[in-house]
């Protein structure tokens, strides 16, 4: 790679321009902004694309992150379509404003594969948080598993979070010499706010709490249906339960949960938790069921049984562990698996106890470290 920095002046510190726009990207990349800050041979630009506006923007206010850009792109229904074109449209004159020295993406959403395609364009270099991330299913899930493989190809820098990871990108052809295994941001992110987020409202929830996400594309429609068939029947087997249900805003998600589990007794329908609540909701839980990739992490750091509502996941590390298990959307597995937990001491603590797998809180310093040494050396 051969960045370059603003006017060609090599003693000004050299930009390094943030571009995301969903609540995962925001809650894994804050710690990285930080670690930048502190940096005085780097100079962050955060550039958001707000294809989530109001999770988005949740995050943005517990972090206090003010964006020097906000695309602004998110409209009603939106399609992948639309998130793609507008985001290389008005991403273009960012760049070509702050010329920056790299671009950082995270993860695998579309804001990230477009940030790298842009920079590409440019003929920018790319760093890739969260880098090698495989199912092995192009569809599953859609469209993140492809956008990784089209990010590996876009990016010079891969920030891997595990070893596993990193071996994907090596079998991929990457070169070793730009691949680095840093740990996953989210642990330094939950570090972070068990340090310094005041501490909520006590949750006063009777009996032992279930929590529950679920969002993902390819749950949409019969997924949710079938999730919530399984909520209801857990909510009437177990008297000793609440089920709280952070809703995802998305209409095809938020419209069938509260028709089918609105009257549900033990079953709590709240809006989505700012990320400092919803960790210690999370901590004192007795499990999670989840389809979300980032609570995968933060499950298994914080010793909390996961139940992943998918039939694939690209966090295998954490079901090699014994931390996670796939249940997939099926009731019956959903039931079975949760029943299990809250009747067996054994197997909920053979769970909580497995090892965590994804790093030790530092990941952020690893990788502006890496962006020093690689911008300085240019």
């Amino acid at each position: 790679m051969a960045p370059s920095r603003t006017g060609g002046d090599r003693t000004a510190p050299a930009k390094v321009l943030l571009f995301f726009g969903t609540r995962p990207e925001a809650i894994k990349l804050a710690p990285v902004l930080r670690a930048l800050r502190a940096a005085p041979r780097l100079a962050p630009v955060v550039c958001v694309s707000a294809q989530h506006r109001e999770l988005l923007d949740g995050v943005l206010d517990s972090f206090g992150i003010v964006p020097d850009y906000d695309l602004d792109l998110m409209v009603a229904d939106q399609s992948l379509f639309h998130v793609t074109a507008m985001a290389l449209a008005r991403l273009e004159p960012v760049l070509d404003r702050e010329a920056p020295a790299l671009v950082l993406v995270q993860g695998d959403a579309q804001t990230a594969f477009c940030g790298a395609l842009a920079a590409y364009y440019r003929r920018i270099p790319v760093g890739h948080v969260e880098a090698g991330l495989r199912t092995g299913d192009r569809y599953a899930p859609f469209p993140e598993e492809m956008n990784r493989r089209l990010l590996a190809r876009l990016t010079d820098l891969h920030f891997a979070p595990t070893g596993a990871a990193r071996d994907n990108l090596l079998a991929e052809g990457v070169p070793a010499e730009d691949v680095f295994v840093t740990g996953n941001t989210e642990i330094d992110t939950l570090r972070f706010v068990n340090a310094h987020a005041p501490l909520p409202s006590r949750f006063t929830f009777p009996g032992r709490t279930i929590l529950v996400t679920a969002h993902r594309r390819e749950s949409l429609g019969k997924g949710i249906g079938l999730i919530c068939d399984a909520l209801r029947t857990l909510a009437r087997r177990h008297a000793d339960i609440t089920i709280v249900f952070p809703v995802h805003p998305n209409p095809r998600v938020d419209g069938p949960v509260r028709e089918a589990l609105y009257e549900e007794p033990r079953i709590v329908l709240t809006e989505p938790l700012d990320y400092p609540v919803f960790v210690r909701l999370l901590a004192r839980s007795a499990l999670v069921l989840t389809d979300s990739g980032g609570i995968q992490e933060a499950a298994c750091a914080l010793h909390i049984p996961a139940l992943v509502m998918r039939e694939k996941t690209e966090r295998m590390e954490g079901v090699r562990a014994g931390a996670a298990r796939l249940v997939g959307t099926d009731p019956a597995r959903i039931v079975d698996a949760v029943r299990t937990l809250l009747t067996d001491p054994r197997a909920h603590a053979k769970m909580a106890e497995a090892q965590n797998p994804y790093g030790d809180g530092h990941a952020a310093t690893r990788i502006v470290d890496v962006l020093e040494a690689r911008l300085a050396a240019n």
